[in-house]
């Protein structure tokens, strides 16, 4: 007979459960099911990290711009006129109406719809109509948000002081993208998907091919041996184990040949921007993410001499992973909509000069991802349905699922931090409270 399963614990405050996480395991249900949880995530988290937002394809020319909606943020990533890509807070400084309601779109200037503030893609503000004597536009430019590009991503942070250690991940990851050229690629195609799931479990779900055999046109072309190591790997892969060698013996030539960075850097959970780096081969044809694994572009994305070239894997925390190969790169970007639902958004470059049925089909571009993210949403909607049950206990985490660990392991620091960071701010409002106290008693 099977041991009863132990009692749920009982309820208890974010800072308790950020405390009493048990490394290895999962974490308990409220983690993914609360509204606190959900809103705390927001502040913590997605307020304060760098967040992986667009690729530069997606604003090609001066004015063109997309928003990106953040719990209850919403910002406005543009490109100014001189070919920068800033972002705002898509808010305007009159009475704080909402600017820009398109999800993307081109402006020659950006005007509130409501009484025709007027503002620069620089932020500045142009025209405010009836406004009293003395009024001085520049104390009403846009207010800013930090944003970066690297190689071709852009990336946003809504604090007011963002993670010092981006230009450490910039510099680090640009090399590995540089020869993509993505900065001049262009988008062939963008689906957005929503899973019925806490975001927490679609990034747990990515971190890991523990479930990689639900993935069978995936594994077409894709090495499903995620953190085996070689004692490890089951029976069942070691047929596939074999050729990986293989083809890695092979890649590893090829990069060094070309002065390709294809070494793994991971560093997950060590900095507050985590992120992980590898170039490796790919099964079949080893050229690109399609059934056979050949190329699905003819036009590759830059002067490569081969489309043999496996891809190039870039983990983000907290919401996005990256899959670039010789002839297309694939972007995955991730956004909390409540606490059981999640954004997810894929889009695939080109190079900018590939057309559509002479240079590649979109079903073959799309195909394997598409798939694999549908196969993805079933996965994860049934783990949320699983942890809403009482009968939900945390359990542990297999060897493989060790970037699962460190996500979480990178997650729960940033609660801690911030927790932290909030009783040291209500410990000094208390101090100086109480000193005002003492002063008017006297």
């Amino acid at each position: 007979m099977n041991a009863p399963l132990p009692a749920p614990a009982p309820a208890a405050a974010p800072a308790d459960l950020v405390s009493r996480r048990v490394a290895g395991h999962s974490l308990e249900a409220p983690f993914y099911v609360s509204d606190e949880f959900f809103r705390l995530d927001i502040e913590a988290v997605f307020a304060r990290s760098w967040i992986f937002a667009a690729a530069e394809a997606e604003l090609p020319e001066p004015g063109d711009y997309i928003t990106v909606d953040i719990g209850p943020y919403s910002v406005i990533a543009v490109r100014d006129d001189d070919e920068n890509v800033r972002a705002f807070h898509n808010v305007c400084r009159h009475r704080g109406a909402r600017i820009l309601n398109d999800e993307r779109g081109s402006v020659g200037n950006i005007v509130c719809g409501y009484h025709h503030w007027t503002y620069g893609v620089d932020g500045t503000l142009l025209h405010a109509e009836s406004q009293a004597p003395g009024f001085d536009p520049s104390c009403f430019g846009l207010r800013a948000v930090h944003a970066r590009t690297v190689a071709g991503l852009v990336f946003l942070c809504l604090a007011p002081e963002p993670p010092a250690d981006f230009d450490e991940f910039a510099s680090t990851v640009e090399p590995y993208l540089a020869p993509h050229n993505l900065p001049r690629a262009k988008v062939a195609a963008q689906t957005d998907l929503v899973e019925h799931a806490n975001w927490k479990l679609t990034m747990e779900n990515n971190r890991e091919c523990y479930h990689c055999a639900g993935h069978p046109e995936l594994q077409r072309c894709y090495f499903p041996l995620y953190n085996f190591t070689e004692d490890e790997v089951p029976p069942a892969l070691r047929t596939t184990f074999a050729r990986f060698r293989r083809a890695d013996a092979e890649a590893r030539a090829t990069y060094e040949s070309l002065g390709l960075p294809y070494a793994a850097v991971e560093e997950l959970d060590t900095r507050p921007t985590g992120f992980r780096i590898e170039r490796e081969p790919l099964d079949m044809a080893g050229e690109s993410f399609t059934y056979d694994g050949t190329a699905a572009v003819k036009r590759l994305l830059a002067d490569f001499p081969t489309a043999r070239l496996g891809h190039l894997g870039l983990h983000l925390q907290p919401n996005a992973w990256f899959h670039v190969a010789a002839d297309h790169a694939v972007l995955f970007s991730v956004v909390p909509l409540a606490a059981d639902r999640t954004l997810v958004r894929t889009t695939w470059l080109v190079h900018a000069d590939a057309e559509e049925g002479t240079d590649y089909d979109l079903d073959t571009l799309t195909g394997v991802w598409a798939t694999t993210n549908e196969q993805d949403a079933v996965f994860v909607a049934r783990a949320q349905r699983g942890i809403g049950s009482p009968a939900y206990v945390p359990g542990p985490y297999s060897p493989t699922e060790s970037q699962v660990e460190d996500f979480v392991n990178w997650y729960v620091s940033r609660l801690k931090a911030h927790l932290e960071t909030d009783v040291t701010a209500e410990r000094k409002a208390e101090r100086k409270a109480d000193r005002t106290a003492e002063l008017e008693e006297r």
